[in-house]
């Protein structure tokens, strides 16, 4: 069987997993309490919903890797580490965690990685390698935390990702990369069926620290040999672009205005600007799914670049990144229009969504 028919089975399985895995999910969540309640002063939803999709996303991956061949040391590691992420999400999300343990968790599943010998190999020092593989896992791992801030939002970006992660292996012949991204789409895609705007379940941090965690390390274990390691590089970076410029813009805002960028929660990401500015909030997911396929598209061009063309992707990608973080601080997008509620807002010390670390 070669490797398109093996993506094909993978995708079909997974997708029919999940779809029916989701509402199971919701059922337990209900039953057990695990729910993000109404609360009219903070929340636009107005019914309790779960919040244990991600038990699904995970278990309908996990279910396909154990089926698929290939480099058992490394995918065990990847498999066990991003269990560890899903199972301190899901804690997270019924009894709340301290941020320290939450960090400590990360960092455990990160070394678990090394162990297996995932880890980023662009510099000639090893320290450096090592310390850059702990800040990309941790960091992208963080992001897609902080991405999961409207309905439909942090499942359909790494559904993107993922997809263009497996579209790249496809034409390289990286089976165990692109198997997984495959598996780890088709678990989104199913989830976002139930998760689409008005959502009745949500991922939780079950979902959002397991697919941060595994597309980061989707992310090191891709190899386009042909190309010097700053090209290579180039293209998770843009394959990820989206909960990276969020992550920064949300950073640097709450610096900027005196609050702790890890633990004050806030209606500050892009996809809540998006909504200041006149969009609904469905329109505003949409404008960051294209953003994504954007991103991918230029990810995919990369892998065939020259070290000239890479520098110039690299430079105008990164021109442009400042561009929108200047703009998405000035008005319409900032700061939020006075009493605007529903389809928009409220400022931090109001705010029920979390930073990255915090779990009150």
């Amino acid at each position: 069987m070669n490797d398109i028919n093996t993506y094909l089975i993978v995708f079909a399985g997974v997708l029919f997993l999940a779809l029916g895995s989701t509402p199971l999910a919701r059922k337990w969540g209900l039953g057990a309490g695990i729910v993000d309640q109404p609360d009219p002063a903070r929340k636009i939803h107005v019914r309790p919903t779960p919040r244990v999709g991600g038990v699904a996303i995970f278990l309908s991956t996990l279910i396909a890797a154990l089926l698929l061949r290939g480099a058992y040391r490394e995918l065990t590691g990847i498999l066990v580490g991003a269990a560890l992420m899903s199972s301190l999400g899901l804690w997270d999300d019924r009894f709340s965690l301290r941020p320290g343990l939450k960090l400590l968790g990360q960092l455990v599943a990160t070394g678990l990685l090394l162990v297996a010998g995932i880890q980023v190999r662009v510099f000639p020092w090893q320290a450096v390698n090592l310390a850059v593989t702990v800040l990309w896992v941790v960091g992208i791992t963080n992001a897609m935390n902080l991405l999961d801030n409207m309905d439909g939002l942090s499942g359909g970006i790494a559904a993107i990702a993922a997809a263009h992660f497996s579209l790249m292996c496809a034409f390289s012949g990286q089976y165990l990369v692109g198997a997984l991204s495959v598996a780890v789409m088709a678990a989104c895609l199913g989830f976002l069926v139930y998760n689409w705007n008005p959502a009745t379940i949500f991922m939780g941090d079950s979902g959002s620290l397991f697919l941060g965690f595994t597309l980061a390390a989707l992310g090191i274990k891709l190899r386009f040999p042909d190309n010097v390691p700053f090209v290579t590089w180039m293209i998770p970076l843009l394959v990820m672009g989206v909960p990276i410029l969020d992550t920064t813009l949300v950073t640097v805002s709450r610096l900027r205005r005196g609050l702790n960028p890890l633990t004050t929660p806030g209606r500050d990401h892009i996809s809540h600007r998006l909504t200041y500015a006149g969009l609904t909030r469905r329109e505003a997911v949409l404008v960051l799914y294209i953003a994504g396929f954007v991103l991918g598209l230029l990810a995919i061009f990369v892998t065939q670049a020259s070290l000239s063309e890479g520098y110039i992707v690299g430079g105008l990608t990164l021109l442009s990144g400042l561009y929108i973080l200047w703009r998405l601080e000035r008005p319409p997008f900032w700061p939020p229009p006075e009493g605007v509620w529903g389809e928009g807002v409220q400022d931090d010390r109001s705010s029920g969504r979390q930073g990255p670390l915090d779990s009150t």
